[in-house]
């Protein structure tokens, strides 16, 4: 299993300078590219295959686009200076409802890339003060700027990407 444990456990350290805003859009630029190569060369059954009811390569890319609305969703709520950032589902279910091993692998990645692609171009227009700006997230119990938001988006992208190239291994 990867090394990172359950997401819903990891810790964050804000502790980074506001200046790694575009740093940190490229990284989210670029998860569908990096997403593509884990995918696409893999034959249906190792793209839908579970190992101990952890989901599949498919499901993990499902679930990074069915993200997507939550990330644009507190992007909202700091362009509206709200105190709190909108919660996630915690359990997942739209990911868990959405049946994604049904679909095509060339059909999620593209439905995750079109997504990101919004969010990028949305975060592109913003002037570099915005990404100071801060609003608390519950769960975690901090204030987050919304640079540490992009650093929580990539984090989040890479512990999927993590799981995906484990599966991979697993298959053999």
């Amino acid at each position: 299993m990867p090394n990172r444990g359950p997401w819903i456990e990891r810790q964050f350290n804000f502790d980074f300078p506001v200046t790694r805003s575009s740093e940190l859009i490229e990284l989210l630029r670029s998860t569908p590219g990096r997403v593509a190569e884990v995918g696409k060369l893999l034959s249906p059954a190792v793209l839908v295959r579970r190992h101990d009811d952890t989901w599949s390569i498919q499901e993990n890319v499902g679930h990074l686009g069915d993200l997507e609305e939550i990330w644009v969703g507190r992007l909202s709520d700091y362009k509206s200076a709200a105190a709190e950032l909108r919660p996630a589902d915690t359990s997942n279910r739209v990911t868990h409802l959405a049946d994604h091993n049904s679909r095509s692998i060339d059909d999620l990645i593209s439905d995750f890339e079109s997504k990101r692609k919004a969010l990028v171009k949305r975060l592109e227009a913003l002037k570099p003060q915005d990404f100071e700006r801060t609003a608390y997230h519950r769960r975690l119990d901090v204030q987050m700027r919304l640079v540490d938001m992009l650093y929580f988006i990539a984090e989040h992208d890479d512990h999927h990407l993590d799981r995906m190239r484990w599966l991979v291994e697993q298959a053999g």
